[in-house]
């Protein structure tokens, strides 16, 4: 089993950023790698997914299986649900085992050489399997921040780049599927299906821009890529991009339209919308600048202007049971200091079991409407308005000709 993974110059899980950003490879290069409780826990998920995956498919005997997962669940980030979301995983790619009238090839944990496509690219593979003319390429995401769609995924096409490589002198494959399962934030994976010359002719677009970002040239293009970014605290053209915010619209307007519409009091429309794409991550890079000045004041490396100080404290019991019954012994009823109150479906859950819960209560289970939140047009979700249509409005009194 693959005890760390490790990671390429050019790694499939940053592509999105190097593709739209291909100097950034190169400047995170000379950067310390940030580490999170978030990917350990991702981590420690995947060690399990793999167990389980061996167990199934790759001949671990049970004695083998259960010794190794006493160890990954004496994690302290370990987490007993771990062991449903991994399940969800197992189960899809036993149905696409399944599927076929014969056992396909199972490999889990594969070592995938892009490097024909991306210099010195590689990364590891979930789970490949194949059968006959069909390659599918499978990725478990432990993450619940966002959920991600495997078409057009370059990270999964890359790792698919490199599973047609691995097995093209085998077979003569066709038909690629790809499939991301997060089960922390979906029943069902995300699956897209390509031929096998559409992904050669990607591979083949993204050449150059590969080759770009590992000389290390190209223009800094920032964007959304720069979320997980190790450059981002410190990038300039990200400074930048925000910085002149205050400049084009000072007047209202876009500097090149000032002339065009030299009277105009109040923004369209469009310069409205055009205002908050530009603005959407200057509040993210604000937080992202006080997390890096902060860190550097605490190792005492200050930053002109900013100190690190002690925040706000609030009082807390030490022992809340001993100072009640403290209270309770001078008189007052110990019942005015405890609330009951019923715990969260999802803890409810948990204690019950997922599916056992939804049999028992799914007559109780309602899914209201999600609060109204603004997003990008590109957005998969339907739009909402509060406009009522006319048969909401008058219902039957509407005659149909």
């Amino acid at each position: 089993m693959t005890a760390e993974r490790t990671h390429a110059l050019l790694s499939a899980s940053a592509a999105h950023r190097w593709l739209a950003c291909p100097p950034s490879a190169r400047l995170e290069e000379k950067l310390p790698e940030l580490q999170s409780s978030y990917a350990a826990e991702g981590t420690l998920a995947h060690a399990i997914a793999e167990l389980k995956a061996r167990r199934a498919f790759l001949g671990l005997s049970e004695q083998e299986y259960k010794a190794k997962l006493q160890e990954l669940q004496s994690d302290p980030l370990y987490q007993p649900e771990m062991l449903a979301h991994t399940d969800i995983y197992i189960d899809y790619i036993t149905s696409i085992a399944n599927g076929y009238p014969s056992q396909p090839h199972i490999a889990t944990e594969l070592r995938l050489d892009y490097s024909e496509w991306v210099p010195e690219g590689y990364g590891t593979g979930d789970c490949v399997i194949l059968w006959g003319n069909t390659l599918h390429v499978i990725d478990f995401k432990y993450g619940k921040g966002v959920p991600v769609e495997a078409e057009e995924n370059p990270q999964i096409m890359l790792y698919a780049l490199g599973a047609y490589s691995a097995y093209k002198m085998i077979a003569a494959i066709d038909t690629v599927k790809m499939a991301i399962i997060q089960p922390r934030l979906r029943k069902e994976p995300s699956e897209w299906e390509i031929s096998v010359t559409e992904l050669l002719e990607w591979g083949e677009k993204i050449k150059p821009i590969a080759q770009k970002a590992f000389a290390g040239l190209g223009e800094l293009c920032p964007g959304e890529h720069c979320k997980f970014c190790r450059a981002r605290f410190t990038c300039r053209a990200r400074a930048a991009s925000y910085l002149s915010l205050e400049d084009d619209y000072a007047y209202g307007r876009p500097l090149e339209m000032q002339d065009e519409y030299p009277d105009a009091p109040l923004l369209t429309r469009e310069q409205i919308g055009a205002a908050i794409q530009r603005a959407e991550g200057l509040l993210e890079w604000v937080e992202d600048l006080k997390r890096w000045a902060l860190a550097e004041c605490l190792a005492g490396r200050p930053v002109p202007g900013w100190k690190a100080v002690e925040g706000r404290s609030v009082r807390q019991l030490s022992d809340p049971d001993a100072a009640y019954k403290a209270l309770a012994a001078n008189g007052y009823d110990i019942n005015l200091f405890y609330e009951r109150k019923p715990i969260a479906l999802t803890a409810a859950e948990k204690i019950v079991g997922k599916t056992q819960f939804e049999a028992i209560c799914a007559d109780y289970i309602i899914k209201p409407p999600g609060k109204p939140t603004l997003v990008p047009e590109a957005d998969k979700r339907p739009a909402v308005t509060n406009v009522q249509s006319a048969a909401e409005v008058f219902g039957d009194i509407i005659e149909t000709e």
